[in-house]
């Protein structure tokens, strides 16, 4: 069985990320992993069992009851969470507004981590995997690692878009507070890894970064 191509696309929120590893995807006809679904399947879950997420011993010992599967088919990406399917649910205010401090908690960390490893080892071909530890933790050894970024303006006005959301200010506020949790929690914090590739997508279209970094897999593969 041969070992699938590895592309690691890493990034802060509104970057890019998603449409982006779905589009490389798509054109290369690998699987797809949101990881960032992942935590936010949790979340989820965790928010069903009231349990409280600004205590991380209580979010530790809850994690390995919860189950969560990932699709990785980025024509129809599913996640589900204790056998739910909670794609719609993991996008509203409540989980957005916990994901953080669930997703800074070490053994939730530990437990998707190898949920995903499992993934990317079972994926075939090749598999787009997105997050902001992919490069650094989770696959170390992807042969593309791709680092997006984009100006806080930018993230903001594509992520109230996202939501529906007319309020640009207000985005850019969280995702900065976001920002600031991601990179600097002590269990595997954003960061681009060394070897990464960083494109900022500013000023760039959806097809011109998956334009670059499809060219940047046909040259390592």
């Amino acid at each position: 069985m041969s070992t699938p191509f590895v592309v690691a696309i890493d990034g802060p929120s509104g970057s890019g990320k998603s449409s982006t590893a779905r589009g490389v995807a798509r054109r290369l006809g690998f699987g797809y992993l949101d990881t960032g679904a992942m935590y936010r399947a949790v979340t989820w879950a965790l928010l069903r069992r009231e349990v409280d997420t600004g205590d991380a011993a209580a979010v530790a010992a809850a994690v390995g009851e919860v189950q969560t599967v990932s699709g990785t088919d980025p024509d129809a990406p599913t996640i589900t969470a204790d056998g739910v399917d909670v794609s719609v649910e993991i996008r509203g205010p409540e989980v957005v507004a916990h994901v953080s401090p669930v997703s800074a908690v070490p053994e939730v960390r530990t437990r998707l981590v190898e949920l995903q490893r499992q993934a990317i080892a079972a994926a075939g071909e090749g598999i787009v995997v997105e997050g902001r530890d992919i490069g650094t933790v989770v696959a170390t050894d992807a042969p593309l690692k791709i680092f997006l970024t984009a100006d806080t303006a930018a993230r903001a006005a594509r992520r109230a878009a996202e939501e529906g959301s007319g309020d640009t200010a207000a985005t850019a506020a969280s995702l900065e507070r976001r920002d600031q949790i991601d990179s600097t929690r002590t269990t595997s914090p954003l960061a681009k890894a060394d070897d990464a590739v960083e494109i900022d997508t500013t000023d760039l279209t959806l097809d011109e970064v998956v334009d670059e970094i499809v060219t940047l897999v046909w040259e390592r593969r």
